[in-house]
């Protein structure tokens, strides 16, 4: 099968969800570890989240009959300054990971691959509510007295819980 663009991208897209799904442990593990539960809980969902999603691109290439090659990923950052530096790190990566989705959206279109960019329009919106929810938790953060009422604001919100029906398959099953 002649490997396009678009075929690329989405290959080197499944790393790009397994090292977010790793920033978000580490993230995770650092607030945990600074007694900042509702911190730690929303991280470590946030890393599920992003483990589907690796796992959907991969039960999209199994479905196309693509292939599959599960790339490493690398080393991911363990320490921060202080409590509103994961956070700004988690936006700037789903703001790199928008433009990833939005490469992917263009490629498709390009090559004129509609199954492709019919694919990637889930992620699209996904991405707009993950930049928007990651942009306001460190705004809480910068605005909080202090870090409870961020813990408090995590537990009133409910940010980032809730499934979408409208979500692709993932792989081995949606955690």
């Amino acid at each position: 099968m002649n490997k396009t663009s678009f075929d690329q991208l989405l290959g080197e897209q499944i790393g790009h969800e397994f090292a977010a799904s790793q920033q978000y442990i580490a993230i995770a593990v650092w607030f945990d570890n600074r007694d900042l539960p509702q911190l730690a809980k929303h991280f470590y969902r946030q890393s599920i989240e992003e483990r589907n999603h690796a796992l959907m691109f991969v039960q999209y290439r199994l479905d196309r009959d693509l292939g599959i090659i599960i790339p490493g990923i690398d080393s991911v950052i363990n320490d921060f300054t202080d409590e509103s530096a994961p956070i700004a790190l988690a936006l700037e990566q789903e703001k790199r990971v928008t433009k990833q989705i939005e490469a992917l959206f263009a490629v498709a279109r390009t090559e004129n691959d509609a199954l492709g960019e019919q694919f990637m329009l889930w992620f699209l919106k996904e991405q707009v509510e993950e930049v928007a929810s990651m942009s306001t938790l460190l705004t809480i953060m910068n605005r909080a007295e202090n870090l409870f009422d961020v813990e408090n604001y995590l537990v009133r919100e409910s940010v980032g819980e809730g499934n979408d029906a409208s979500a692709p398959a993932s792989a081995g099953g949606a955690l």
